[in-house]
């Protein structure tokens, strides 16, 4: 332990604890901008500086740590003149037109500047304009990004990726892509991690909230909307709401606000990929010398662009099932558009999904099998849910509770849990088992497979039968799994991958809040309406069955193959 002073305050502290933790922990607060715990603790942008006692230069409390005796001060006259210029310069080099910014009143160099009291910049304003393709998933501005590298250290560190770089030296130093290459010809998996973790608005999703209003105006479209799993437990954090308060019936009825014809569950299509996904595993299980094993499941596009671009020999490897936003979208236009009575082109199929990469997902080709353009016609982040909400004036204080619409609007508590890592897996067991045995297991005999680690490996018994799983999050964990099967170190026979760490409860289209990872907490939801549901197997979906019975006639059947499989290796984008 070591003693010292911050503000005349005596601390003691583990040695080697940093100032700004030090200070953290008495409730002093230390101002940040580049700053992210054990990710990217590089003191650039220079806002977190103090002054120690004796000592002429400033400190940057973020990477230095606290010693005996130290007298630390936070917000001293010669701090506050620093950290004060330090801003305006930063601002000096940013589009600062607040006003038409996805992130304004929910940006740290925005808030920053509003506490140091910032209103004219005293320095020339010199802005940087990079070129981008702004058809890409991921948008990046350059005129808003104050160089805090953090997107360079999630892309590097925690996925792996290397997308971007540091570019030029000195005043002419800069963010870009690796060796200034475009975007669209890199291996970017479109996670958007590095959304989630910038500071400003300078990297955020392409905005396609305009081409629903467009849908939703036009007299001669139905407009059908499917909300993602993870959605519903990420909504209310746009409106400051409680779980309590940001309930699935209240997400439904602000949805409706907006002017869709029919709202439905991802839930639905979740439960489908069940059947199909946990019927190819047993066929696979089955046939185990010919088959390609392990299986991957395929319901993260991030993580097949992954594997199609790092790990090409394994692509066959990958489940053919559709992710459940493409099954939902090949059903919509097929079996719902003949119960409605209509054309498929007839009918926009929006999704409302946790994730950047499903932008990607719905313009692949070969994933539209509908007979319309594509099965899923636009695909909106959480973000944009919630700005459609706020432009659509909506007061979610008077919303009353509604429901989804039927037959699409019907899921169980195994769809449900799609939006938590692990959540895929879980689900897929439960049905095995009852494919297998004729007969339910315990709802949460493979709770096992739960947890926050980066990869899980567990063994779990299916009638006798032991099948050997791993659940993994996060593409740096992807890559060391991966790394590791390829040189025949472990061996599995189903494998579960979310590109996002937590899965798609923190998946790269979630509300954005600084220095925190709400996954774990996101997930807990989640599994709290799993617990509370009636359904909690996918195959016990009365309209599952029903689609099966009237149209798709059974799982893996060539209705199914034709409509709700794909092989990614064929994949043209």
């Amino acid at each position: 332990m070591v003693n010292a002073k911050i503000n005349g305050i005596e601390i003691q502290v583990e040695k080697g604890t940093t100032i700004l933790d030090a200070a953290r922990e008495k409730g002093i607060r230390i101002p940040t901008l580049c700053y992210l715990k054990e990710i990217n603790e590089i003191g650039a942008c220079r806002v977190c500086l103090v002054e120690i006692g004796g000592k002429k230069n400033l400190v940057a409390a973020c990477n230095n740590v606290v010693e005996e005796g130290m007298e630390i001060f936070t917000n001293s006259p010669k701090v506050q003149s620093a950290r004060r210029t330090n801003v305006e310069l930063i601002l000096s080099q940013h589009d600062f037109r607040c006003a038409t910014c996805v992130r304004g009143n929910d940006c740290n160099l925005q808030r920053l500047a509003r506490e140091l009291n910032i209103i004219e910049i005293p320095y020339k304003i010199e802005i940087e304009n990079q070129p981008w393709d702004h058809s890409f998933p991921i948008i990046r501005d350059s005129a808003k990004c104050i160089k805090c590298m953090r997107c360079v250290q999630v892309c590097d560190k925690i996925q792996t990726m290397g997308v971007w770089d540091i570019i030029n030296t000195g005043k002419r130093t800069s963010v870009s892509t690796v060796d200034m290459q475009n975007i669209e010809d890199m291996d970017c998996a479109l996670c958007g991690q590095c959304i989630t973790h910038c500071p400003t608005g300078a990297l955020r999703e392409r905005n396609d909230t305009v081409k629903v209003m467009d849908a939703i105006m036009d007299p001669d479209q139905i407009v059908i909307a499917q909300i993602a799993p993870a959605v519903r437990a990420a909504w209310g954090e746009g409106f400051g709401l409680s779980t309590e308060q940001a309930t699935v019936g209240k997400m439904v009825s602000a949805a409706r606000q907006i002017g869709f014809d029919y709202i439905f569950d991802t839930d639905f299509s979740a439960d489908l990929t069940i059947m199909e996904e946990g019927h190819e595993l047993l066929e696979r299980l089955s046939h185990e010398k010919d088959a390609k094993m392990p299986m991957f499941t395929s319901c993260c596009p991030g993580w097949v662009r992954f594997m199609r671009s790092q790990f090409p020999d394994y692509v066959d490897n990958l489940s053919t099932a559709k992710s459940p936003q493409q099954m939902f979208g090949a059903i919509a236009k097929t079996y719902y558009a003949d119960i409605l009575g209509v054309t498929p082109d007839k009918i926009t199929c929006v999704s409302i999904m946790p994730c950047t990469a499903k932008k990607y997902e719905c313009a692949v080709p070969q994933v539209n099998d509908s007979g319309a353009d594509r099965d899923v016609d636009v695909s909106l982040t959480t973000r944009e849910f919630i700005r459609m909400l706020r432009a659509a004036q909506v007061n979610i204080d008077t919303l009353e509770e509604d429901a989804f619409d039927e037959p699409l609007g019907i899921g169980t508590g195994a769809g449900v849990i799609f939006g938590a890592t692990g959540g895929v897996m879980e689900a897929a067991l439960r049905s095995a088992y009852y494919f297998v045995t004729g007969k339910n297991p315990g709802a949460d005999d493979f709770s096992i497979v739960r947890g926050e680690d980066g990869i899980r490996e567990v063994t779990v018994d299916i009638a006798g039968t032991p099948v050997h799983a791993a659940v993994v999050s996060g593409l740096g964990n992807a890559r060391n799994l991966m790394e590791r099967v390829s040189r025949g170190e472990v061996s599995y026979d189903f494998v579960e991958v979310m590109a996002c760490p937590g899965g798609c409860a923190g998946g790269g289209g979630q509300p954005i809040h600084d220095g925190l990872e709400l996954a774990c907490q996101r997930g807990q939801k989640l599994y709290a309406l799993d617990k509370g549901s009636q359904l909690r197997f996918s195959h016990e979906n009365p309209a599952i069955v029903q689609a099966y019975d009237k149209f798709l006639d059974r799982p893996l059947s060539h209705k199914s193959h034709e409509l709700l499989h794909t092989r990614q290796a064929e994949w043209d984008l």
